[in-house]
């Protein structure tokens, strides 16, 4: 019912915002002398505002289309190089030429299945290109699977990252932003207990809920004080016809959306408010920022309920990964296993996520590393999306992580 809710209220909204768009191009068309007043101004601003809160946004493009190099550039294309129902694995393929014949480390970056498609990390593809052959995978909406495809669990997470380091090869090495921090050192541990020859050089694990025990924020409280029962009366809702997934259960993208923009509700709502006053005052560049960021803020995915269950209750209810009682399949995951994967955290000073602690966490589980191949890094000044996106990734996180992977095997 919530998500047929939600489905009648787009379509009921579709007029207003026919009519904002309309609005919009009367008042801002050259050819309107209305158009250079600042009535004119003002109304072709709010009708954009309007068309914008209320539109759906689709899945945004990686749009990664060539890469610096010194006064030159090389192309970059996107191809899939392995893929399953729920992900895609995208290779960044740099084109071979006299200017770039370099090999260079195979870099998987898992990126997050918490709500915002994979794009969200097109800043840290970009960055992490020039220095690494980057692999990227693409997690699919689970609104648009069929049901036929059958479920998609936390086990099933892990299986698809181990599929991916198989399919990569020995040496490669992985990231895992935020959420997938978890999955990602279990299947290591699995690779690892198993004498995997595919058990990656190195990992490194960037504000990832390794043990939400460690200071706590309100994510992880909110989670521990409502309980999972609860989570499954709220907030699991059917996919409604017509789209492929029809009848599959799902935790909603446009929920996740709405827990996202009530954390910060004042600083969206000013964020709109700038918007709005710089369309009126002409400032383009500001408000191509502005459209920018939120055109990929405001693009969400559906989770399947089965894996956003598993992981609410394995992670932040009963924190089961550093009490060494997370199981996969019926097996023990053993972090102690792991002993020539070179380990590296980093984590924000003001992360509102996955507070100061959590990720470090990773050290004290994973005992069997060697002091040589291990690092944790605090990048000061930066909340949870500074930590893998913006100047200070760019210019103080990522060479730090490339330094790593050389070190360890790259």
């Amino acid at each position: 019912m919530l998500y047929k809710m939600f489905e009648m209220n787009r379509a009921a909204m579709a007029p207003m915002r026919a009519a904002a768009d309309i609005g919009q191009s009367f008042f801002s068309n050259p050819y309107n002398p209305w158009s250079i007043t600042p009535m004119g101004r003002n109304m072709a601003a709010m009708f954009e505002v309007v068309e914008r809160v209320t539109r759906r946004y689709g899945k945004p493009e990686f749009g990664i289309t060539e890469i610096p190099l010194g006064e030159a550039s090389i192309p970059v294309s996107e191809e899939t190089v392995w893929s399953r129902p729920f992900c895609d694995l995208v290779q960044f393929k740099k084109k071979r030429n006299k200017l770039w014949r370099r090999k260079q480390p195979k870099l998987l970056i898992v990126a997050p299945m918490s709500g915002h498609h994979a794009t969200l990390l097109r800043g840290t593809v970009r960055t992490m290109l020039p220095d690494h052959d980057v692999h990227i995978t693409d997690w699919v909406d689970a609104q648009q699977v069929p049901a036929h495809e059958g479920q998609f669990d936390l086990d099933d997470y892990i299986d698809y990252v181990i599929d991916m380091l198989h399919e990569l090869g020995p040496g490669t090495h992985v990231m895992a932003v935020c959420q997938p921090s978890v999955p990602v050192l279990a299947a290591v541990a699995l690779m690892s207990a198993r004498k995997d020859k595919c058990v990656p050089a190195s990992m490194t694990l960037m504000g990832g809920p390794i043990d939400t025990r460690c200071n706590p924020t309100v994510v992880n409280t909110l989670a521990e004080k409502r309980g999972i029962g609860w989570f499954k009366r709220n907030v699991i809702a059917k996919v409604p016809f017509p789209h492929p997934g029809v009848m599959r259960d799902v935790y909603p993208g446009f929920l996740q959306l709405n827990g996202f923009m009530s954390m910060n509700l004042d600083r969206h709502m000013n964020a709109h408010k700038d918007l709005f006053m710089h369309l009126v005052h002409g400032d383009g560049d500001s408000a191509d920022k502005h459209k920018e960021f939120y055109d990929e803020y405001l693009s969400v995915m559906d989770l399947t309920a089965e894996f956003f269950l598993q992981t609410v209750e394995t992670v932040f209810i009963k924190h089961d990964l550093p009490k060494g009682t997370m199981m996969y399949r019926g097996t023990p995951i053993e972090p102690a296993k792991i002993t020539k994967c070179a380990l590296m955290t980093v984590e924000g000073e003001e992360d509102d996520i996955s507070g100061v602690g959590q990720t470090q966490a990773a050290h004290d589980i994973c005992a069997k590393i060697p002091d040589s191949k291990r690092e944790h890094y605090l990048q000061l000044g930066v909340g949870h999306y500074g930590v893998f996106n913006g100047y200070r990734f760019r210019t103080e996180i990522a060479p730090k992580i490339t330094a790593f992977i050389r070190a360890n095997g790259g």
